[in-house]
């Protein structure tokens, strides 16, 4: 994380910001902070799943997004809304960060128990997913094998991981996800090839 994080272009206006449960969700209100600085027109609403509030708050989150944040599981009562389609309709983009190896793999099995997880198999947006793994993981065949299923996905992309300091070993062998920054690049990229193949296919 850097305190000053290079502004990238960024053209979506509507941001779903889905924070899982690795250690590297204690910066999400630091990026939300930063994100509503470097792009005053930008709406972002978040969505944290129920591990991710072992490193952050809901009231944080609302507080820093000017939204309400929603926890990543049913209501118990009967709301007069879908969240998840409301969610998936909303979004100009997604971007989970940062990502679990338990959140991918259900997401790359297409599981829809949560909230999150049927607005990212709902939606057409463009959708950046920056995995945070433990030391050993990111070779793990199952965990490519995730990869390659995310892979298949036209509006998904897979943010690189970085060396990160593992807080368990002290070492640095564990992946990080990658900054906000890169994960904002992917999503434009993205944005840029699917218009490009949508043009493509309109002519």
């Amino acid at each position: 994380m850097s305190a000053r994080a290079e502004i990238p272009p960024f053209t979506p206006r509507r941001l779903l910001l889905v924070v899982t449960g690795a250690i590297q969700a204690a910066h999400a209100p630091y990026w939300v902070t930063w994100l509503r600085g470097a792009y005053p027109d930008l709406e972002v609403r978040s969505v944290l799943t129920r591990s991710a509030l072992r490193f952050t708050t809901e009231q944080a989150m609302s507080a820093l997004t000017g939204h309400e944040a929603h926890l990543d599981e049913w209501p118990a009562g009967a709301p007069p809304r879908a969240l998840h389609v409301d969610l998936a309709e909303w979004a100009d983009a997604i971007i989970v960060h940062p990502a679990s190896a338990h959140y991918v793999a259900r997401a790359a099995l297409g599981l829809a128990d949560t909230p999150s997880l049927l607005v990212l198999h709902a939606s057409s947006a463009p959708i950046a997913i920056a995995p945070s793994l433990p030391p050993g993981l990111e070779d793990n065949p199952v965990y490519r094998a995730n990869l390659d299923l995310l892979a298949r996905r036209p509006n998904v992309v897979v943010s690189a991981t970085r060396q990160a300091r593992s807080a368990t070993t002290g070492r640095s062998d564990a992946r990080g996800a990658a900054p906000l920054t890169t994960a904002l690049r992917d999503v434009e990229e993205l944005l840029r090839k699917l218009s490009e193949f949508s043009g493509k296919a309109a002519g």
